[in-house]
């Protein structure tokens, strides 16, 4: 499963214009609504795709694909090749359509994103730390400490990492008093 940021204001936009379904259409075979303004299809190489906007308004794909003999046999088909690539082209284009990003801006989106993965984990070590070594931190201040670090790795499992980071800067700062 795969999370990808989209531009503000975008999944406003694409509600009002029929939803996701509406571009899957234009991209796949087989598109059925899912529920939750998301959809299921396949194409190509894609046996099963999945996707829908969470509540943080990041675009949340589960795709399959053909692997091992089967993909073998696929591309060794009559025009299998060709299907392959435009099954990438397809998949890509649908990317583009649905976060209002280019493969490059996703990437350094991803990128951008992973930076803040690891500072705030790294922000997690460093309260711990912070907390084992001082003797000014109070009890009630460590078990405030310890919740705010529960609600930080929460927040990284939902793949919210601006609001992990922002949790665990004030965490920090909440120790260093």
């Amino acid at each position: 499963m795969e999370r990808f940021e989209v531009k503000r204001g975008l999944v406003k936009t694409i509600n009002s214009e029929g939803g996701l379904n509406t571009i899957a259409n234009k991209h796949f075979d087989n598109v059925k609504d899912a529920g939750n303004g998301g959809f299921t299809a396949a194409w190509g190489l894609m046996t099963d795709i999945k996707a829908h906007f969470d509540d943080d308004g990041k675009l949340v794909v589960d795709v399959q694909q053909l692997k091992g003999g089967d993909l073998q046999n696929f591309l060794e088909k009559d025009g299998g090749r060709e299907e392959a690539m435009e099954s990438r082209k397809r998949w890509s284009a649908f990317l583009d359509e649905s976060t209002g990003y280019n493969a490059k801006q996703r990437g350094d989106k991803a990128k951008e994103n992973g930076k803040k993965v690891a500072k705030a984990k790294s922000g997690i070590n460093m309260a711990r730390k912070l907390m084992a070594l001082s003797s000014k931190v109070t009890d009630e201040k460590r078990a405030e400490a310890e919740k705010m670090i529960a609600e930080v790795e929460q927040k990284l499992e939902e793949g919210n990492a601006t609001r992990a980071l922002s949790l665990i800067e004030k965490t920090n700062k909440m120790l260093e008093k």
